[in-house]
């Protein structure tokens, strides 16, 4: 049947509202023929234009991928700590080490100033007892932890069995051929016009037999001189004041500062007092100073 006239206009209308609520995504309710409402009708719109593809109105937008995040670099490890000393190394430092070691009673020995295989297992002894890498090796861990539980060592700590520096010598040892013999280093220069040609460590009289101070000479050498009065050996003696004499001492090789003689100037080096007695003569002006 032909529709003519209002319908027809009514019809095309509702058309239009129709088409305008689909782009607006509204619900209509279309009218019938008979200009009555019928059942609404919702048309759903993608939210953007750009979210469904062309041809395809209505689709569900998808969901992009997450964005894929830089892991954060792990930070670098620790540099281990720097070794200060190993097996081969010398110096004073060494010497200290050893001294301080001597106190916390990880090295029997005295101290060398030398890096040696017992000094290697007393730092690898402290190390593993107080739960540091155990390399044998002195780095600065190592030697903090020493530091902690040591004090300063004092001279005598250092040098138990002499080899001493020399303090500077007596203004009345730079004429002449004299045994030049220094009280606070514990040392004995023997030097020719002023030239030091060799230096030796001595010991010393104890308090109620100290060695006299001042300017004596050499009067009387004794190759294997033993003491009248004590009944002790005294090789390679060389007599500058009553029986106060330079000679070797096995004790003072033995035991170091810890014993002291009557009175004469001891030398624990036997090769050395050797060459000493075969260059000195009787004559030879002997300094004794503090």
């Amino acid at each position: 049947m032909r529709i003519t006239g209002r319908p027809a206009a009514l019809l095309a209308s509702a058309a239009a509202v129709s088409a305008l609520a689909a782009l607006a995504g509204c619900t209509v309710q279309p009218q019938g023929t008979d200009g009555k409402h019928g059942l609404p009708v919702h048309i759903q719109l993608p939210s953007s234009p750009a979210a469904a593809p062309t041809g395809m109105a209505g689709t569900t937008p998808t969901t992009p991928p997450p964005r894929a995040t830089t892991p954060t670099p792990a930070a670098p490890p620790a540099p281990p700590p720097r070794v200060l000393w190993a097996h081969g190394s010398s110096g004073p430092g060494v010497r200290e080490l050893q001294a301080r070691l001597r106190q916390v009673g990880w090295l029997s020995a005295t101290p060398t100033g030398t890096y040696g295989p017992r000094t290697v297992r007393a730092v690898l002894g402290f190390q593993a007892k107080r739960g540091l890498p155990a390399t044998g090796r002195l780095d600065t861990v190592t030697w903090q932890r020493l530091l902690a539980m040591t004090h300063r060592p004092t001279r005598w700590e250092l040098y138990p069995m002499g080899g001493q520096p020399a303090a500077a010598p007596d203004a009345r040892c730079m004429t002449g051929r004299v045994l030049c013999i220094d009280k606070t280093s514990r040392t004995l220069r023997w030097m020719i016009d002023g030239r030091t040609v060799d230096t030796l460590s001595v010991r010393f009289g104890t308090q109620y037999t100290p060695t006299r101070e001042g300017v004596f000479k050499v009067y009387w050498k004794s190759r294997h001189h033993v003491s009248t009065l004590y009944h002790s050996p005294m090789p390679y003696a060389m007599f500058f004041s009553g029986g106060q004499a330079v000679h070797y001492s096995a004790d003072f090789a033995a035991r170091g500062y810890a014993g002291g003689s009557h009175g004469c100037v001891n030398v624990r080096d036997e090769a050395a007092i050797a060459r000493l007695f075969a260059q000195v003569k009787v004559g030879d002006k002997v300094v004794v100073s503090r």
